[in-house]
């Protein structure tokens, strides 16, 4: 695949996590389609890089196969798609979550996801080539008091490792990656508003510092790409060593940093 021709498509793309992705894609050579239910931010983001702007609603499979029909007539077939296109959940336990709150994280985070992935996979399959990298979550990987979001992104895992085997021998390539803390718009804001204290998210973590979007938009790439044309159906943890450090707690937290030796 030459990526001066390629054409990818991220949704959530407009901002955090997507468009940092949209960045990073536009920044190897790709030509971005910038779709997010947003469709000034996405505008912004489009022509900050060159690319294209569209508008999607992935809880809507109408809109995510409307979307699937006008990139290709805007940009041509599609070669990579990022599912990033998610809403948070606030913690809250069973007793007192709603279940419109519920159904709202689901129906965006699980469902879109597998909607977009149908939309835009089945017509890569068709092709005989294709990338598609899910934004999963490290919530998708442990207990949390996150009872729509954490299984939310557990079943976008396990789709993921589905769909890699479903696609594989039609050429098409299935990842995900379960980002960390990282420090989007939305999570600095909620640190700023003491909502969160970023000592904990640091601290609970094996490099003592939080995820930075570009580093996450980073692996999506390479998993994207050429690079990565051996691999489909893991998930690929962009922590900074959160899932090694939790369980440490246990016996008195991680060991502080190593002092300078003689011998360095």
């Amino acid at each position: 695949m030459n990526q001066s021709t390629a054409v990818a498509v991220v949704t959530g793309g407009a901002s955090g996590i997507g468009a940092a992705c949209c960045r990073e894609l536009a920044r190897r050579g790709y030509k971005v389609a910038v779709a997010d239910i947003d469709e000034a931010a996405a505008a912004r983001v489009a022509s900050e890089i060159g690319g294209a702007a569209f508008a999607v609603d992935v809880a809507d499979e109408a809109s995510v196969e409307d979307l699937a029909e006008r990139v290709e007539r805007a940009l041509g077939p599609v070669d990579a798609l990022v599912n990033s296109a998610g809403v948070l959940q606030v913690p809250l336990s069973p007793e007192t979550l709603p279940m419109s709150s519920w159904d709202q994280v689901v129906r965006v985070d699980q469902r879109g996801t597998y909607v977009a992935c149908l939309a835009f996979g089945r017509r890569m399959a068709a092709r005989g080539r294709g990338a598609i990298v899910n934004i999963a979550s490290i919530a998708g990987m442990r207990s949390m008091p996150l009872h729509s979001y954490a299984p939310a992104k557990a079943a976008v895992i396990s789709m993921t490792e589905c769909l890699a085997a479903e696609w594989g021998r039609s050429g098409v390539r299935v990842n995900a990656v379960s980002p960390g803390y990282t420090r989007t718009p939305a999570l600095q804001a909620a640190i700023d508003r003491g909502q969160r204290d970023v000592t904990v998210l640091e601290d609970n973590s094996a490099l003592g510092r939080m995820v930075e979007p570009e580093e996450v938009a980073k692996v999506v790439a390479f998993l994207a790409g050429g690079d990565a044309a051996a691999i489909t159906g893991v998930n690929l943890p962009v922590d900074a060593g959160w899932l090694v450090t939790t369980s440490w707690q246990t016996h008195k937290g991680l060991p502080g940093k190593r002092k300078l030796s003689v011998y360095e």
